[in-house]
């Protein structure tokens, strides 16, 4: 019998904690966003530790995006009580990222389409450096038609040299680039930016009309992971065009391929080391006890069931 692959709602939405989470455990897909089961299980040990280190973490976050929205680093400095995050602030407040661009949108939703359904991300930072090109500063307030075909002016767009997407981490172990490169996080977050982040471009202090919005370009983005436990080694992605294809097809492949598995099409992962963070090990008996804190490169996403319900408002998209 054809499989019909019905297990997927139609209004499903992607994440890329949910994709990461498929392409780990497929049953972990399928127990998590499909029967959406809630097991008992603490996800690393000393459970203690692991929960006021989720705390904190989330902690951190606001303190950053809080930052970021104009409030003072006193103000802020004043409200932590905790050692960890007391240092973690320190060492964002003296070693964050020196190369911030002049517009920064914290905490922003982008979403787009694939294949039928919606990928949703969550940015930390989006920071964005509008100028002008060569050509353009040449030709600008003359009149004269930049090499784009179109005349320049407040109406016209200006080119980007940069937007940097930061990603802000407060893991134990410093996660290795390798791993990095390989998480869905970093494909996701740059291909989503090209695809539904035209609306961040601005003028100076004037924002484009809707008409005059332009696409980033895969070249002028960049992903950066900081650490709040390693200020001075951040991790740096450049992307560009042959990433973007890559990525445009491997996204749209992996949406395919959930979209046509049936309720006995997700099986465990192979790779039984995955388990140990996972808190549905116990329910699959893959063990009971879970991995050290202290030895896991990976650290949840604060809030990334947002997926399951979100205000559509907030979030810019591209039409279908």
């Amino acid at each position: 019998m054809e499989n019909e692959g019905v297990t997927l709602p139609a209004d499903f939405q992607f994440s890329q904690g949910s994709l990461q989470d498929y392409v780990d455990c497929p049953r972990r897909f399928q127990l998590r966003y499909i029967q959406r089961l809630a097991w008992p299980a603490v996800e690393a040990e000393p459970a203690l530790e692991n929960e006021r280190h989720l705390q904190q973490g989330a902690a951190f976050h606001r303190l950053v995006h809080q930052h970021l929205l104009g409030l003072s680093p006193e103000r802020l400095s004043s409200t932590i009580t905790d050692e960890d995050l007391s240092r973690w602030w320190h060492n964002y407040l003296e070693s964050g990222p020196a190369d911030l661009l002049a517009s920064r949108y914290p905490e922003v939703i982008l979403s787009a389409p694939v294949s039928g359904h919606r990928l949703v991300a969550k940015y930390d930072l989006i920071a964005v450096d509008p100028v002008l090109s060569k050509v353009e500063r040449e030709v600008e307030g003359s009149g004269q038609r930049a090499d784009f075909g179109e005349p320049l002016g407040l109406s016209s767009g200006r080119r980007l040299s940069r937007a940097v997407i930061l990603e802000w981490k407060t893991s134990c172990k410093r996660p290795r680039r390798k791993w990095l490169a390989e998480r869905l996080q970093t494909r996701v977050y740059p291909y989503l930016l090209v695809r539904a982040g035209s609306h961040l471009l601005e003028i100076g202090d004037w924002r484009l009309e809707i008409g005059n919005w332009r696409s980033f370009q895969p070249e002028q983005i960049e992903m950066v992971y900081w650490f709040a436990n390693f200020p001075d080694d951040p991790e740096r992605f450049a992307y560009d065009i042959a990433q973007y294809d890559a990525d445009d097809d491997y996204l749209a492949s992996l949406v395919e391929e959930i979209k046509s598995l049936a309720d006995e099409d997700f099986p465990l992962t192979t790779q039984e080391r995955r388990c140990r963070y996972c808190p549905y090990r116990s329910l699959c008996q893959r063990g009971v006890r879970a991995g050290a804190l202290d030895e896991a490169e990976d650290e949840p996403e604060w809030g990334d069931d947002f997926e399951i319900a979100l205000d559509f408002e907030q979030i810019a998209e591209i039409e279908y």
